[in-house]
């Protein structure tokens, strides 16, 4: 079966190697004059006339499958030194660069015509509310432009909606969407910016003209050597190799820093009313599922806003993605009613109804930060008691996980601590680290705590407890669709489970 890959435009212009080659610089010349039509790192999705990215990884080297990527009609490689010799073996001439990784993002926007510069691109990044943010800034751009999203959750292409494999696509996959929206007739994208991508290159070849910067707490630490290091590779969207201006939240110590070390324009934004920001919410209104406010701009004018999604931490999100929209030149009202109108983020206090007489709820928090600020949230607009479940994925940051369950037990009336995504890792392990941390809250502050191996016990253990008036929380998967147990990925989305276990209670 042939592996479909993702999206490519059909309309192409060869791009000569030689061209490519001068590009690169200091690479020998090619001996044969092909005419390159794509690119990809992936041998699976070489397509005929792609140059295909051999590139080393942790257990093995790209270079191991130019066969079948010379099968499927790649026309050249692009390879490091270590792959050199296997590339040649091929008879498909080679580009032998030390950091092809590194390189393979600008010849993606040489090869597919830079579609990146027809596109008006907003990029979010930061360690919570990049996915929120993303959607909302896109409701907003649909007030004016046809749109696209990449991100988490999905992608989309006008309305088709196609599944993410992460967070940032490659830099090859990356720049092919863009000519695929290009082609399609969209005319603005939103999208997130991990720091991984802005690591590992993934956004080679863009330049931003947005950036925006949602907050920074402790994540990814499993790849991250500090927060500095963290911050650095975010602060890296906020320099003109990748951005022309900046949106930043005053709110946020790192983002203070940022406001103030960024190489490229920033306009600043609080939702806390901060009085060196550019931008400021007032009068917030948080209501049970949503809030309204006003927003306040540089020149004292105030706009009426909504926040489609329940939280002081959204009516950040809402205020940063009304920023950017205005900083892009859209009509601040117009971008607010259309930020307003969103119907929700998938997986993002999701609500699932079947009929309860409680609230219950579905969402993607799985850091310390965000498990403490969904819980905040839903205990203002809880009039009895609040159950939450919550598991720690596995071959991930192991510091979070006594400090999460510690949030849970500390705020919430039944903590309810469970698996996550376990991986190679041993969930009973993983969940005694995080009782560890719920036992670290002294008694009288502590709810009730309960522990079930069992994703899907644990749901039907919370639902047991609820009684009119109460709200359950179930966190860390939001629109995750599997459980990764043991490198198997088994089919289980929390709303779905939480649904099931719901109406066997009201039965």
């Amino acid at each position: 079966m042939t592996y479909p890959g993702p999206p490519r435009p059909v309309q192409v212009s060869a791009t000569s190697l030689v061209e490519l080659a001068d590009q690169l610089g200091g690479v020998a010349q090619p001996e044969v004059a092909a005419e390159v039509t794509g690119i990809t790192h992936d041998s699976r999705a070489v397509r005929p006339g792609d140059l295909y990215a051999a590139l080393p990884g942790a257990r093995l080297h790209g270079a191991d499958f130019v066969t079948q990527a010379a099968g499927l009609g790649a026309v050249a490689v692009l390879t490091d030194p270590t792959g050199a010799e296997r590339a040649a073996a091929t008879g498909l001439p080679v580009l032998v660069v030390d950091d092809p990784r590194g390189r393979m993002g600008e010849l993606a926007a040489t090869i597919y015509g830079h579609p990146g510069r027809d596109l008006l691109q907003i990029g979010i990044t930061g360690t919570s509310g990049k996915t929120t943010t993303a959607y909302l800034v896109e409701g907003g751009l649909k007030t004016a432009r046809s749109t696209g999203l990449i991100g988490t959750v999905e992608m989309r292409i006008g309305e088709e909606r196609i599944k993410s494999e992460r967070t940032t696509p490659e830099a090859t996959d990356l720049q092919a969407l863009f000519a695929v929206m290009r082609e399609r007739g969209v005319e603005a994208v939103a999208m997130e910016v991990s720091s991984h991508a802005l690591v590992l290159g993934r956004v080679d070849g863009c330049v931003f003209d947005i950036a925006v910067f949602t907050n920074l707490s402790p994540e990814h630490m499993e790849f991250h050597s500090d927060m500095e290091d963290y911050f650095r590779a975010k602060a890296q969207l906020f320099t003109p190799r990748r951005s022309k201006l900046g949106v930043v939240n005053l709110d946020d110590e790192y983002g203070r820093r940022l406001a103030k070390e960024s190489t490229v324009p920033v306009v600043t934004f609080s939702a806390e009313g901060h009085p060196d920001a550019d931008w400021r919410a007032d009068d917030v209104n948080v209501g049970p599922m949503d809030s309204a406010f006003t927003v306040i701009g540089p020149k004292g004018e105030r706009i009426a806003a909504k926040s489609p999604l329940a939280g002081p931490f959204n009516v950040a999100n809402t205020l940063a993605a009304i920023v950017a929209l205005a900083t892009a030149g859209l009509a601040p009202q117009a971008a607010a009613d259309g930020v307003a109108a969103v119907p929700g983020v998938p997986g993002r206090l999701e609500r699932v109804d079947a009929g309860q007489p409680y609230l219950a709820v579905v969402d993607y928090a799985h850091k310390t930060d965000a498990v403490e600020s969904v819980l905040r949230a839903l205990r203002k607009v809880t009039e009895g008691r609040l159950h939450v479940v919550l598991g720690c994925g596995g071959d991930r940051d192991r510091t979070k996980r006594a400090p999460m369950g510690a949030a849970a037990a500390r705020l919430a009336d039944t903590a309810v601590l469970t698996s996550d995504n376990p991986r190679s890792e041993d969930p009973l392990a993983i969940l005694a680290t995080m009782l560890q941390g719920a036992a670290s809250v002294p008694v009288h502050e502590r709810g009730e705590v309960q522990v079930f191996e069992d994703r899907a016990a644990a749901i039907a253990a919370a639902v047991a407890r609820a009684q009119p008036g109460d709200t359950v929380l179930v966190a860390g998967k939001g629109h995750e669709q599997g459980q990764d147990i043991a490198g198997v990925v088994r089919p289980f989305d929390d709303r779905q489970v939480l649904g099931e276990a719901i109406r066997k209670t009201q039965g």
